[in-house]
């Protein structure tokens, strides 16, 4: 059962950190450097945790780290795997469920994604307000454990953490957009027709990734906050070629603002929550 997993996850990362952390952080692709910003870090392999999965993908360096940005206790997942390596909507199940485990009651999960929404480019940041599953996969299904899956997704982006999230970019002086984030299971690129499909739909970013993490977080009763990096305008809204190269090399060219603002984020947060 996924908790009890969980459960022997958490007692092996324990054996060498102590803190309790209050958010849980999952670091996109190219969005890994964003670690080094943690105090008095202690650093965990994925392979020393008990089930936790094997990363394939560049720029997903596999490890747990856990102190404090400012202030805050944390626990940052320092890359995930996605659902297209596997066809699995439950690979970042247990990491997630880990996370609970730990003592995380708030998820801030980011991604590398397409933009769609007008007037957003590459290297720009993003605040995710809600999502469209076109997979269709749910981390619940076959999932052992779970005990009442019909659970309620309106709000699953916490209006009170993206309120939070807005004063910190305009704080950080970032010009931050809310969006909707469109899950495509990968891992190929999208084709210009699927992108005018989600126009269509109304989603303003694609990505692989993040919403069965939600989905899992949210079924745990944690409050989830979604931060996107656009790292390309998406299929046939640009003549530049798609690629993983591209998509590391702008999240790269957003990495400072990135990192200023989950730390002014999580500064407000303390604030509001002390």
């Amino acid at each position: 059962m996924i908790l009890e997993r969980a459960k022997k996850a958490a007692d092996a990362i324990r054996q060498g950190a102590r803190l309790t952390p209050k958010v849980g952080v999952i670091l996109g692709s190219g969005l890994g450097p964003f670690a080094e910003d943690v105090a008095d870090a202690v650093s965990v392999s994925y392979a020393d945790i008990p089930g936790f999965p094997e990363l394939t993908v560049a720029g997903h360096a596999g490890r747990m780290v856990l102190g404090t940005v400012s202030h805050v206790p944390v626990a940052v997942l320092q890359g995930r795997k996605h659902y297209y390596e596997a066809g699995d909507a439950r690979a970042m199940n247990l990491p997630v469920a880990t996370l609970r485990e730990l003592g995380c009651d708030i998820l801030l999960t980011s991604n590398a994604s397409g933009g769609i929404l007008d007037g957003v480019e590459p290297g720009d940041l993003a605040v995710i307000a809600d999502h469209i599953n076109w997979v269709g996969a749910s981390p619940l299904t076959g999932e052992e454990g779970i005990d009442d899956p019909f659970i309620d997704m309106v709000d699953a982006y916490d209006p009170g953490l993206r309120r939070m999230m807005a004063r910190a970019g305009t704080e950080c002086g970032l010009a931050l957009r809310e969006a909707v984030y469109t899950f495509l299971a990968g891992p190929q690129f999208e084709t210009p027709a699927e992108i005018r499909a989600v126009q269509r739909m109304g989603g303003d970013l694609v990505g692989m990734s993040t919403v069965p993490e939600v989905i899992l977080a949210r079924y745990l009763g944690m409050r989830v906050a979604a931060l996107s990096v656009v790292t390309n305008r998406a299929a046939g809204l640009s003549d530049t070629a798609l690629s993983h190269a591209q998509t590391q090399a702008n999240a790269k060219q957003a990495e400072k603002a990135m990192r200023a603002l989950v730390a002014k984020f999580l500064a407000i947060l303390r604030e509001e929550t002390v």
